[in-house]
């Protein structure tokens, strides 16, 4: 029989940051064993989340990324839901194999929608005909979408990312976790706590509002753990990445733009990227970048150009990304990486007037990049709250309404990641209470890791 387990991944959390905020956690430091993991690469949440959970590269296991471009519907995608994307065999599947008794819940780690675990709860928003957004989760069983709801009330979605997000939408992952533990009691519990991941990229870390952070992530991972310890279970605490700070954003898409590579078109007087016209272009990913190029033929120069950015640390062609192990289809022609300081937003237009509607909202799908601006409310908007206010009420009423409230201006970030750091102190962290095998040679390692925890005797 297998060991029942459990993982709690504590996005961002490095060793830099255990301390005096986080006295359970430093607590748990001093009693268990610390190994930082050598980060994924990328080091961004689902191709860290798949490197631990399948034991392979993204040359193998295809997740290069939160988004990539999707060549044959000639449109870039990010934040997908489908598990049928990752193209390795899960932990769960393996263990399923070898004891049928096994059974898995996966409480918001991605790719979470039409998966082989036995309990799955994740975001999933009503978008209604008349343009509205709704707060939501979809699971598996449907029904435990709505006893959840039920109990704990709607998933703040709207605290899980965005201008107001705070440690609720964490709150209600752990609540809601261990609801699932006492009615499935399952063999492996995977939890995803992204509280962190929220500041760090918003603020310097020695900020107030970091330390709070750390300070209220702190207790709810007190919570869990002794919940669990409690029910018998091994309970692992890792994260996925540390953030680091950065001071410049590279708009990468611009460049390319302005050398006449980019495509747009025209709606509503905004520009959208056009990435099937487009000669060559950027998926953007924190400190990667996916720049695909239509006519291999003119690999040369696009490369030329792109090495000649400031802030570009690598760009990786074939051979780099065979020796990075993100050699897959769905990688970029050529991979870019940023130095220590950098990170690459995704805009593309020339002049903010131009900028598509969907770049003043909070909008992960349209987008074809990642934008942590919008965990800000533009400073320029001389009464936001009113604003904010207004928008709501037309929301409430049944209108139609965009609360168009981000602003454009990249240099508010001050923490990325993506990129392997120097310093062991800013890699992602495997806290266990009993000695394990050694996870700082490669990421792939979390994976035996966890196989053995669970088979251990």
């Amino acid at each position: 029989m297998l060991n029942k387990t459990v993982v709690i991944d504590i996005v961002g959390l490095c060793s830099r940051l255990i301390g005096p905020n986080t006295p359970f956690l430093q607590k748990r430091v001093a009693q268990g064993h610390l190994q930082a993991i050598k980060p994924a690469f990328p080091a961004v949440t689902t191709t860290a989340q798949y490197t631990y959970l399948t034991g392979k590269y993204p040359t193998d296991h295809g997740i290069v990324g939160n988004g990539w471009y999707f060549k044959d519907e000639c449109e870039v995608k990010f934040w997908r839901q489908s598990n049928h994307l990752v193209q390795a065999p899960k932990i769960w599947e393996i263990m399923k194999a070898q004891d049928s008794k096994f059974t898995c819940a996966n409480m918001f780690w991605w790719y979470n929608m039409y998966s082989s675990v036995d309990y799955s709860v994740t975001p999933r928003p009503q978008y209604a005909a008349n343009g509205l957004k709704f707060p939501d989760v979809y699971s598996h069983p449907s029904y435990l979408r709505d006893e959840l709801q039920s109990e704990l009330g709607a998933f703040p979605l709207f605290k899980f990312w965005g201008p107001a997000t705070s440690i609720v939408s964490s709150k209600w992952i752990a609540d809601a976790s261990m609801r699932v533990e006492e009615k499935y009691n399952p063999t492996l519990t995977l939890i995803y706590l992204p509280h962190m991941d929220y500041g760090l990229q918003k603020y310097d870390h020695t900020d107030d509002r970091v330390l709070k952070d750390l300070e209220e992530i702190d207790g709810v991972v007190e919570e869990l753990v002794e919940f669990y310890e409690k029910r018998g279970a091994q309970v692992l605490l890792l994260s996925e990445y540390g953030i680091t700070p950065v001071q410049r954003p590279i708009y990468i898409n611009r460049v390319l733009r302005e050398a006449g590579l980019i495509q747009v078109r025209v709606e509503r007087g905004g520009e959208l990227l056009d990435a099937g016209a487009s000669e060559a272009f950027a998926a953007v990913d924190h400190q990667i970048a996916h720049v695909y190029v239509k006519d291999k033929s003119r690999m040369t120069e696009v490369r030329d150009l792109l090495e000649k950015i400031e802030g570009v640390e690598h760009v990786l062609g074939l051979e780099g990304k065979k020796e990075w192990n993100i050699s897959h289809d769905r990688a970029g022609d050529l991979v870019l990486v940023a130095d220590k300081d950098s990170w690459f937003a995704y805009y593309y237009w020339l002049d903010d007037s131009r900028a598509p509607d969907f770049a003043r909202i909070v909008d992960i799908h349209k987008k074809p990049g990642y934008d942590p601006v919008e965990m800000f409310v533009n400073p320029k908007i001389a009464v936001p709250m009113a604003k904010i206010g207004a928008t709501l009420l037309k929301k409430k009423l049944g209108f139609r309404y965009l609360m168009d409230v981000i602003p454009l201006d990249a240099t508010l970030i001050r923490g990325s990641h993506g990129r392997i750091p120097e310093n062991t102190h800013d890699w992602p962290i495997l806290l266990t209470s009993q000695p394990v095998q050694t996870v700082n040679e490669t990421p792939t390692q979390v994976f035996d890791v966890l196989v053995n925890t669970l088979q251990s005797t």
